[in-house]
């Protein structure tokens, strides 16, 4: 019986699929509507069928002056290891 505590092995990795959440470029801004989108993808492919794993994360961070204001921005990436690739992934 399989131990569902036991994290997969990296040698199980067969599909890599790279979410990135949010954005850095100021001229171009992630609306709540699109950030909250690409979470609920991130949270489908580590809760469906094949379970997905992070294996990695990118963040990255811009900072910008407009005028006298700042403006700080984050994107991060997350890199999520399947055993094979799931079945309609083309499609998200």
């Amino acid at each position: 019986m399989e131990n569902r505590l036991e994290k997969p092995l990296i040698n199980d990795t067969r599909y890599i699929k790279i979410v990135t959440i949010g954005g850095i470029d100021p001229n171009n801004p992630i609306s709540d509507e699109k950030q909250r989108a690409q979470v609920e993808l991130l949270n489908k492919l580590l809760a469906g069928y094949p379970k997905g794993t992070i294996i990695g994360k990118d963040t990255a961070i811009g900072r910008y002056m407009l005028g006298e204001h700042e403006l700080c921005m984050q994107k991060t990436s997350y890199h999520i290891a399947f055993p094979r690739k799931p079945e309609g992934i083309d499609e998200l």
